[in-house]
């Protein structure tokens, strides 16, 4: 498959048996619409399940609305209704959450949470994602600066957690989102200690760091409980940049906490650890920070060991340390470095980003059920979505690949889309495709009132 930009700047993209489709919408008929409330989605795993999604678009067809917006992130739009909730920098170095109309793109409102942004690399202080419960709007950033607001822009409370722990020791800058479960909002943070001197964005007069998994009231801001993450590792294998994740299994619920060289589980009532898995650093390197977050499902919790180590399946149901007795299965060949793993229709989809390899897993075995070429060299860092039974992926230079889910590879679609750079993944919600690139937010396919 090879890409074509038309000599007016219009996206076009080949299907696999050479002819052109310009702004050609495939279309299933629109199913109940759902939300995309989080980082990952309405089940926190990548998935969503809309139908009537569309396979090809151009500039002039198929773009429900286009809106500039003032600054890039990698964070990923939250939806809820008619609201979509969007983080971003602006030149001014604020920090803004920003709210667009879900129907015509429009801003509703924007609000400035804090300032001092800063860039490192192609990350910045506005990378975690909002996170939304249709009436409430939670954001965070890399400065320790969490609030919340009304759908109305009413801010509701803000806090800086910074100023109260210390600022973020990540040397690519804070990245991990919010996680909103069953009324309580968690904010992940692995960090290196003692800073180095070089971590500018995190000097504030005092060396030492803890880790820690917190755990406020959505309502008030206030915390329920602070639990200190014990580990053994050093130097930047303290940092991860994962986004904690829900384990729910036969009635019973666990936070997943993925870095420093573990997976750990802890009691979502109290933050006690419940269980915990070594191995994800087996070379000891001091240097190998984590950056995908677990998915689960299948009665597996699924983790990826930094630098494109292998991908680990747990069994959950663990007490203590599982290191020897619940290691399932691990996949070496294509792992991912940065991109989350994707669990959608009984299947593990594993992208490796630096490689442009994906590969499809049974999720209990780790038996391969097939492994393709996305055909572009470009890297991604943004995780696949999957919905509509296909899989939706787009790369730092903005291209959006689709490929098929279903029993064999196939490449659907190829839209070179521009704008870097591109960290954030595609969410999907009301029949529609939303797009982050450096520039715009892109609403793809049809306009779906609610």
């Amino acid at each position: 498959m090879k890409n074509r930009r038309s000599k007016r700047g219009h996206w076009l993209a080949l299907t696999p048996t050479g002819a052109i489709v310009a702004g050609f919408l495939a279309w299933s008929g629109i199913a109940e619409a759902a939300d995309w409330s989080q980082w990952r989605g309405p089940d926190f795993n990548g998935a969503s399940p809309e139908t009537g999604l569309p396979v090809a678009w151009s500039s002039s067809n198929g773009v429900a609305w286009v809106a500039p917006l003032p600054g890039y992130s990698g964070a990923t739009p939250a939806i809820s209704h008619d609201s979509i909730f969007v983080s971003s920098p602006n030149v001014q170095k604020e920090l803004l959450l920003i709210c667009l109309d879900r129907e015509t793109g429009k801003e509703k409102w924007q609000r400035v949470v804090g300032t001092g942004d800063r860039e490192k690399g192609r990350n910045n202080m506005a990378s975690p994602s909002p996170v939304t419960d249709g009436k409430t709007v939670w954001v965070l950033f890399a400065t320790g600066d969490l609030a919340a607001f009304d759908f109305a822009g009413k801010r509701l409370w803000k806090r800086q957690l910074a100023e109260e722990h210390g600022h973020f020791a990540n040397m690519w800058i804070y990245g991990a989102s919010p996680l909103l479960h069953e009324n309580r909002l968690y904010v992940q943070v692995l960090q290196r200690s003692p800073v180095p001197r070089d971590y500018s964005h995190a000097a504030d007069g005092r060396e030492e760091r803890e880790s820690f998994l917190l755990c406020v009231n959505p309502a008030t801001g206030k915390d329920l409980w602070r639990h200190v993450r014990a580990t053994d590792a050093f130097s930047e294998s303290m940092e991860a940049y994962s986004t904690p994740i829900p384990l729910e299994r036969e009635g019973r619920t666990e936070i997943l906490v993925v870095g420093a060289n573990y997976t750990t589980a802890h009691d979502p009532q109290t933050g006690a650890e419940i269980w915990r898995c070594g191995g994800l650093n087996p070379k000891g390197e001091s240097y190998w920070r984590i950056v995908p977050s677990p998915v689960t499902g299948a009665g597996m919790v699924f983790v990826c060991g930094p630098k494109r180590d292998p991908v680990f399946a747990i069994r959950a149901g663990g007490k203590g340390n599982v290191t020897d007795s619940h290691l399932a299965w691990k996949f070496s060949e294509y792992p991912s470095d940065c991109v989350t793993p994707l669990l959608y229709q009984d299947r593990l989809f594993v992208l490796d980003g630096d490689r442009q390899m994906l590969t499809c897993l049974e999720p209990q075995t780790g038996r391969k059920i097939w492994q393709g070429s996305l055909g572009t060299r470009e890297i991604f860092r943004a995780s696949p979505t999957g919905a509509d039974g296909r899989l939706y992926m787009i790369s730092e230079s903005g291209t959006v690949v689709i490929t098929s889910a279903g029993e064999t590879f196939e490449i659907l679609g190829t839209i070179r889309m521009g704008e870097p750079p591109v960290r954030s993944s595609i969410a999907v919600a009301y029949g529609q495709l939303f797009i982050r690139t450096g520039k715009n937010l892109y609403c793809i396919g049809e306009t779906v009132k609610k």
